[in-house]
């Protein structure tokens, strides 16, 4: 299946309900509004294709990035094919939703997510968190450096509030996904959520809204889900 095929299969699955949607939460022209669970049957017959995922990204249509994250090959990608990625990654849902699990499934996943938590730019540091919470939420816990992890907790408890609005949303799932993912530093991931407490996430042309690690922790407690797993992080 070739590029202009796959583009018009996604067109004929759009929904202008769904486009709406997309565009409330930031996503701009081109796009078809294809709800994710759409594209399932044309991944399915495609499969892992780097070459054709690279041309639908490149197409700067939404929903053909989005299909680009779903047949990428991420172990075949290298650093400047991610950092081309988020180039083009315009808003959070393709920066945290597509680059950022598709780094989640590359060996480079972790060196690639430091250097986007330090660089100043809002959906680089919000990618790379988010690429923690996809890495933490489905790999082992001896993956990681347990130091490493309390290290990046700390970095969340002193900088979140001062972080740029998307940042500060990753920044507060990481802060979740260690509690409730990542057993070793569950406790201090739930006193540094307490510690933090509320963010105030600011909107452009809409109320702000309001995050709390600590109390979403306490449900999944609740809910015996500590230890929690996915078993995939691609749909």
């Amino acid at each position: 299946m070739d590029c202009e095929t796959v583009m018009q299969e996604l067109e004929a699955l759009g929904k202008e309900r769904t486009k709406k949607i997309y565009i409330s939460n930031g996503a701009h022209e081109p796009l078809f509004g294809v709800a994710t669970g759409a594209m399932k049957p044309i991944a399915k017959k495609i499969k892992i294709n780097q070459r054709l995922a690279e041309e639908l990204y490149a197409t700067g249509n939404y929903d053909a990035m989005y299909f680009a994250g779903i047949i990428a090959d991420p172990k075949a990608m290298t650093e400047s094919d991610f950092d081309r990625w988020m180039d083009g990654a315009y808003f959070y849902m393709l920066s945290d939703y597509v680059v950022a699990v598709t780094l989640s499934e590359s060996d480079i996943a972790q060196d690639v997510a430091d250097k986007w938590i330090t660089s100043g730019d809002e959906l680089r540091m919000s990618a790379g968190w988010s690429c923690y919470c996809w890495l933490l939420g489905n790999h082992p816990d001896h993956e990681f450096s347990e130091r490493k992890i309390s290290d990046m907790l700390v970095l969340v408890k002193n900088t979140i509030h001062d972080a740029p609005e998307r940042t500060k949303a990753s920044m507060n799932n990481f802060l979740y996904t260690v509690g409730i993912s990542y057993l070793p530093l569950h406790e201090k991931a739930v006193q540094t959520a307490e510690e933090v407490g509320t963010v105030e996430i600011k909107r452009d042309k809409k109320k702000s809204s309001f995050l709390n690690a600590y109390q979403s922790i306490q449900k999944e407690i609740e809910k015996d889900r500590i230890g929690f797993k996915r078993k995939y992080v691609r749909c």
